[in-house]
């Protein structure tokens, strides 16, 4: 599975304001950016692994403004 493959899923599903404050990634999710990382660090990566690392950030970095925000709905709902 790839690393982003559970964040895809999650929006899809239609989460509530509360599901997206509280989103985590799967451990399986942060236990193969984790060996990406560290692969790309000693080794290098394929083109394929840079790019699935690539995804996984940027859509890391989009919940977490999304996560951001959803925080501030609640904080005011």
């Amino acid at each position: 599975m790839k690393a982003y493959e559970d964040v895809i899923q999650f929006i899809a599903g239609g989460p509530s304001v509360r599901r997206v404050a509280d989103f985590e990634a799967s451990p399986t999710a942060k236990a193969r950016v984790e060996l990406l990382i560290r692969k790309e660090k000693n080794d290098g990566l394929t083109p394929g692994e840079k790019s699935e690392l690539d995804a996984f950030m940027t859509l890391e970095h989009i919940m977490r403004l999304a996560k951001a925000r959803a925080r501030g709905h609640l904080s005011h709902g």
